[in-house]
């Protein structure tokens, strides 16, 4: 299964592909460079259906925790003050994903969206400390009972080009849905109130609607 933000592109690298290895069928004559060059479209065929592709996950929704919202590998569990919604301390718990990793964002609690804005910006690597304040980036906060308000970050990195954020305002959201979807390598910070139990460590390899990371 491929993520709907992948069809338009996933469509025209077929046929790029497809013509690709027919121009060099027929306009180089030479076998093992013709060989390599119809490889290297097919290669290419083979990185985008596996960059977009959105795997099943059966996620139980549970009030008591928080769940990854992405795959990828921890990279940053600190307490630190943030300025942009809350304005004061919470625990940063950071996930960056590279080029091979799922890159469907879900959410990680169910709750009423009580921000969500898009911030247009740099494109700095995604693990660089002022990726979450300069690169191109999205702030959802979600509130329910158990956890009061926690805030997600989508970071673009250094070939992201394109972060799609489907919360708004308003909005009622189920832990696991499909939140959004960020292109070509990036990062996600969430921001837990102090007393989170984190159920992580730094380096851990999570997968985006399964593994937990609070409680």
């Amino acid at each position: 299964m491929f993520h709907k933000e992948g069809f338009k592109i996933i469509l025209i690298t077929f046929f790029v592909v497809i013509a690709g290895i027919l121009l060099a069928q027929f306009f180089i004559s030479t076998e093992w460079l013709q060989k390599l060059i119809q490889v290297a479209f097919l290669i290419l065929l083979i990185l985008i259906l596996q960059f977009f592709r959105n795997p099943k996950r059966t996620t139980t929704p549970d009030d008591e925790v928080i769940i990854a919202p992405v795959d990828g590998k921890v990279v940053v569990i600190e307490e630190v003050f943030e300025k942009e919604f809350f304005k004061d301390k919470r625990i940063q718990v950071s996930i960056f994903m590279s080029p091979v990793n799922v890159h469907v964002t879900r959410y990680a609690l169910s709750g009423l969206v009580k921000y969500s804005k898009y911030h247009p910006g740099k494109y700095l690597v995604a693990w660089h400390p002022k990726a979450s304040e300069e690169n191109e980036r999205t702030t959802v906060v979600i509130e329910n009972a158990s956890f009061g308000k926690v805030l997600y970050r989508q970071i673009a990195g250094a070939l992201a080009k394109r972060i799609v954020n489907y919360a708004k305002e308003g909005m009622l959201v189920v832990q696991g849905t499909d939140a959004g979807f960020i292109k070509f390598g990036s990062r996600v910070d969430l921001f837990l109130p102090l007393d989170a139990d984190i159920k992580v460590s730094l380096n851990q390899k999570v997968k985006g609607g399964v593994d937990i990371i609070a409680s």
